[in-house]
């Protein structure tokens, strides 16, 4: 089966999960139940989108599998910025409203990312791996300084910082969705610019500039764009950090191909699986028990360690 035919079988499951997670034990509530899972279930492809697609690029930049841009720090900083409003201003502060937080965590995801940029690619243009090395420093301080407020923090403000640290689709305001859906697909129009290469980027540094590519430009726009795309997609519901690790990798081996307009669509598709399959599971299996993000950070990061033993062994070869 050639790798058309498998995006019509993700297609399809994709829509038979979708159909389960909205009609299943309906009742005589359409009017109530229908709107609320129909939001749910947009948000999740809406989140799937976006950091299957920034993962995708990412790993394209970076010419390597096994990193995320979660790598740059974005959801230690989310965290970072909830728990510092709830320790200075406490968790009824109108900072903490869903479209002030919202425009307020994305806000600063972009200014430190847009920091951070202009720090690394000022003085080096050669090694991106320079920048994700910073971005693991402060991703690390950023965790540090939210632990250290969390030990100092009221029990009861607490239990808030830790709900915000699991995404959650279940209470997703729809004006946010909105809004993220206008940035997403503003960063979708924006990126088709540089879809074409896209192929050639997956080869690396040297051979796409000997392909013509200006290598340096439209690496900073790619980067500038997945930073949009999580930011968005992690203010929106939450961190889910190994989401994006799985879903293209197992695009990768699944439909096995290089192009990368084929990669992106089984990307999405895989994601919109794992997301309401997973919710799918946590309502009916688990019964609430533990939040989605619980799940798919466990499977992805089995995923991972799978990943970096395979690499292992290929290298000791």
């Amino acid at each position: 089966m050639g790798f058309k035919g498998r995006l019509v079988i993700l297609a399809i499951l994709s829509a038979a999960l979708i159909g389960a997670f909205v009609f299943i034990n309906v009742g005589s509530n359409w009017d109530y139940v229908l709107p609320r899972r129909g939001m749910a279930v947009y948000a999740m492809i809406l989140t799937g989108t976006a950091i299957a697609f920034s993962t995708l690029i990412f790993q394209t930049i970076t010419n390597n599998r096994i990193l995320t841009p979660s790598i740059l720090g974005l959801d230690s900083l989310y965290m970072l910025i909830q728990t510092f409003i709830i320790f200075v201003f406490g968790s009824m502060s109108t900072l903490m409203s869903s479209n002030i937080n919202f425009l307020l965590s994305v806000g600063l995801m972009l200014i430190f990312s847009a920091l951070l940029y202009r720090l690394f690619f000022k003085k080096n243009q050669q090694n991106i791996y320079l920048l994700l090395l910073l971005g693991i420093i402060f991703g690390t301080l950023f965790s540090s300084l939210s632990g250290y407020m969390e030990m100092l923090i009221d029990p009861n403000e607490f239990q808030i910082v830790q709900d915000r640290s699991f995404a959650s689709f279940n209470n997703v305001k729809t004006d946010l969705i909105y809004l993220s859906t206008i940035l997403i697909v503003l960063c979708a129009v924006y990126v088709s610019r540089f879809a074409k290469y896209l192929n050639v980027l997956s080869l690396g540094r040297e051979h796409a500039i000997n392909l013509g590519v200006n290598y340096d430009y439209v690496v900073k726009r790619l980067l500038i764009v997945v930073v949009i795309l999580i930011s968005v997609a992690t203010a929106l519901v939450g961190p889910i950090t190994f989401l994006g690790l799985l879903v293209v990798n197992v695009a990768y081996s699944f439909i096995n191909t290089y192009r990368h307009g084929y990669l992106i669509i089984g990307s999405i598709l895989i994601s919109i699986v794992a997301l309401v399959g997973g919710q799918l599971v946590v309502e009916r299996v688990l019964g609430f028990s533990v939040p989605i993000s619980v799940v798919i950070n466990l499977v992805g990061g089995t995923y991972f360690i799978y990943l970096l033993l395979k690499e292992s062994k290929k290298w000791s070869q």
